[in-house]
């Protein structure tokens, strides 16, 4: 039987869209209205600064750091460790919340958020704690590091 994959139709490489890029992370950051430009240059200092990593696009909108492997119903795939998307309505991190599980304490200390489907949504990076933010990635870099 085929896997099956998000679509509900069979899982297909090609379904996969978030994959490594060329794209130079610099030039898409420019092209990302303000506020949300600087907020996105100053994650993109954070996650620096935290994983040693080098920031990579992923896919069109995505700036992931670090490279893991998991596992789905659709096989195994490539994915950042730790990333972030600059959209319109809110700065998108992936990789420091997992939805299978209790939330974090330091979430509570976080500031305004919310959560979903492993992401964690700020309305304003400068509206949260940003020594709580680092603190996040860093268990999340670690976690994986620790696999």
């Amino acid at each position: 039987m085929p896997l099956v994959g998000g679509s509900g139709y069979p899982a297909r490489m090609a379904d996969i869209q978030t994959q490594p890029t060329n794209v130079d992370v610099d030039e898409y950051l420019a092209g990302v209205d303000e506020p949300r430009r600087s907020q996105a240059q100053a994650m993109r200092e954070l996650m620096t600064r935290v994983t040693g990593a080098p920031a990579v696009m992923w896919g069109p909108a995505m700036v992931g750091f670090g490279e893991m492997t998991y596992r789905n119903t659709s096989g195994e795939h490539d994915y950042f460790v730790v990333g972030f998307a600059p959209r319109k309505g809110a700065l998108t991190i992936y990789g420091v919340y997992d939805d299978y599980g209790p939330a974090a304490p330091l979430f509570e200390g976080l500031g305004p958020h919310t959560t979903g489907k492993g992401c964690l949504y700020l309305k304003s990076l400068n509206d949260v704690d940003t020594a709580v933010l680092e603190h996040l990635v860093r268990q999340a870099w670690d976690r994986a590091a620790a696999r």
